[in-house]
């Protein structure tokens, strides 16, 4: 003898597209409709680096070819290679401007790059830049023979390094080093060779450096 509700189940002949149609179980259909989602453009604010004009002392000579540039003055020469996305005008004289030339976001993330170093070439050949080092240790120091730099520092030989062209590296007291030029970043790259030796442990600092920072500032 069949239960009540069996013979309930099989009296509703419930059909479902998923479950099957011989099963007891139905299941409701709802009509799903097509969910769209909106695209809403995000304005960025234009890059407070990038928007501050560039001041060019007299004694530098700019020249623009394309998407090139090539600063020059007493101290030597760089040049750079700017992207699509960013440009270069001479507003006002004696200033140079780093602008967007499209409105992407790889423009606004290159757009305060750029001209950070458009600024650091300018200040390079007008006055130079300097990084500072300090050897701290037992019997550490360093000193300057002829185009190379040794140092002892606990090893059982001297580590001597060739200095690059451009750069020139003074030694004082026998413990502070100083790295001067006027590429910043052959000077940050010199001083971080000279920094992995011995790089500071967390308790005890054998070598320590200071910012680059401009000369005669």
């Amino acid at each position: 003898m069949a239960s009540p509700l069996g013979a309930s189940i099989q009296s509703s002949n419930l059909r479902s597209p998923f479950l099957g149609e011989a099963n007891g179980i139905c299941v409701p259909k709802v009509a799903i409709s097509r969910v769209g989602f909106m695209r809403k453009t995000v304005e960025c604010k234009e890059s407070r680096i990038g928007k501050q004009p560039i001041p060019v002392p007299s004694n530098v000579t700019i020249t623009m070819e394309g998407q090139n540039m090539s600063v020059k003055g007493p101290l030597g020469q760089l040049a750079i290679t700017y992207p699509r996305e960013v440009k270069v005008d001479k507003e006002d004289p004696g200033f140079l401007k780093v602008k967007k030339a499209v409105e992407t976001r790889r423009a606004n993330q290159m757009h305060g790059l750029f001209r950070t170093l458009t600024d650091n070439m300018v200040v390079g050949v007008s006055k130079g830049f300097e990084k500072k080092l300090q050897l701290i240790g037992v019997g550490y120091r360093a000193t300057v023979e002829g185009k190379d730099i040794v140092l002892n520092l606990g090893f059982s030989h001297p580590v001597r390094m060739t200095i690059p062209d451009g750069l020139q590296v003074k030694v004082e007291d026998n413990t502070r080093i100083t790295v001067s030029g006027y590429n910043k970043s052959d000077i940050g790259q010199f001083a971080a060779s000279i920094r992995k030796w011995r790089p500071p442990e967390p308790y005890k600092v054998i070598l320590t450096w200071l910012r680059v920072r401009p000369l005669n500032v």
